[in-house]
C-alpha cells in the first residue's frame, strides 16, 4: 500500500474538483472511500462514504460561504459509500441520487441465488438506501459550471454507476488502480462486470477518478488489463475441470495455491462468479442447482 494522502482534508485534483477521504482504510478500501467534491458554486458531493461523524464534518466544513451543496450522488450501496448520503442531506437540504435501492439492477441469476438464501458478498450492503432520485442510463445530472452522465455499470453490485465528465469518469470500485473489483454474488455478477467493462472501453477517456486509491491515468491499460485477468481466471478454472468435476471451494484451493487459508472463502466466491458466468454461457452445468456448494462440470 501507498502511503496515505492526508485524511480528512480537501485536496484539490484539478480546477473544480476535490477530494475528501474517509477514515475508513481496511484491505477492501485501501486508503479509505474517496469522497468527491464537483463544482465551484453548486456542489456535488459523489459517495459521501460511511456513516462517520468526522468525515460528515469533514465535508461540511470544506463548503465554502459562497458555495453550497446541490446534489449527493451515490455510485452504489455498499456500506463504505452510502450511509452517509441522509445525514448529509438532513444537513445540507440536498437530494440524494443514485441508480436505486441495494436490490436495483441486479440480475436474475443473482435475484435467484438471494431467493435461495445465499448471504451478501462480503462488503456490506446499506439495505436501508433509498434514494430521492432513481437515476437512469444515460441520464444528465447538471449543475451551475459541471454536468456528468450516468453510466450504469453493474457487476461490482447491481445498482453501480459510473459518472462520465468530460474526458474523465468517476467509476467508483468499478476499475481502480490499486486492485481489481471483488465481484462476490448473489451482489457481484460477473457476467454484467465483464459487460461494463467493454461499455466503459468503448469511450476514449483521459482519466478514471475510482472510488478508492489514487487517479487510474491510462483508463484504457486498466480496463484491459481487467479484462484480460478475468479471462485468465477463466482459463485456469476451466483447464481445472478437465480434471473432472469440482465444487468452487475445491477449484478455488487448486487454483489459489499462494493464498493464506483466511482468504480462500473470498477466492472461492470469486470462482463462484466465474462459474455463474460459465454456467450462463452453456460451458459448465451444475449438477443440480446453483449455488455455491454445487458440483461444476464441463459441458
Amino acid at each position: 500500500m501507498q502511503p496515505s494522502p492526508p485524511v480528512g482534508q480537501p485536496h484539490t485534483m484539478q480546477p473544480g474538483l476535490r477530494r475528501i477521504i474517509a477514515p475508513n482504510p481496511s484491505p477492501m478500501t485501501y486508503w479509505g472511500t474517496n469522497t468527491y467534491l464537483l463544482g465551484e458554486h453548486e456542489l456535488a458531493v459523489i459517495d459521501p462514504g460511511p456513516d462517520n461523524r468526522q468525515h460528515l464534518e469533514a465535508i461540511l466544513n470544506a463548503v465554502a460561504p459562497d458555495q453550497q451543496i446541490s446534489h449527493i450522488i451515490v455510485t452504489h450501496s455498499h456500506l463504505d459509500h452510502s450511509p452517509l448520503a441522509r445525514p448529509l442531506s438532513e444537513r445540507c437540504g440536498a437530494p440524494v441520487l443514485s441508480f436505486g435501492d441495494a436490490q436495483a439492477g441486479r440480475s436474475k441469476v443473482m435475484r435467484q441465488l438471494a431467493n435461495d438464501g445465499m448471504n451478501d458478498g462480503g462488503e456490506g450492503i446499506d439495505l436501508g438506501f433509498r434514494p430521492d432520485h432513481c437515476l437512469t442510463d444515460g441520464e444528465v445530472i447538471s449543475g451551475n459550471g459541471w454536468q456528468l452522465e450516468v453510466i450504469h455499470t453493474p457487476g461490482h453490485l447491481g445498482n453501480h454507476i459510473a459518472l462520465g465528465w468530460g474526458m474523465a469518469c468517476f467509476t467508483a470500485d468499478h476499475v481502480m488502480g490499486w486492485a481489481s473489483s471483488l465481484v462476490s454474488p448473489p451482489d457481484g455478477d460477473l457476467t454484467d462486470f465483464m459487460a461494463s467493462c467493454e461499455k466503459l472501453r468503448a469511450s476514449d477517456w483521459e482519466i478514471f477518478h475510482p472510488g478508492h486509491g489514487a487517479p487510474v491515468l491510462d483508463p484504457a491499460a486498466r480496463l484491459d488489463w481487467l479484462i484480460s485477468h478475468r479471462k485468465g481466471r477463466e482459463a485456469q478454472i476451466l483447464a481445472a475441470l478437465h480434471d473432472g468435476p469440482a465444487t468452487a471451494l475445491t477449484l478455488a484451493q487448486s487454483i489459489y495455491t499462494d493464498t493464506p487459508p483466511a482468504l480462500i472463502p473470498a477466492a472461492m466466491r470469486n470462482v463462484f462468479a466465474h462459474l455463474v458466468d460459465l454456467t450462463g454461457r452453456q460451458l459448465v452445468a451444475a449438477d443440480g442447482n446453483i449455488g455455491p456448494e454445487a458440483l461444476f462440470e464441463l459441458l
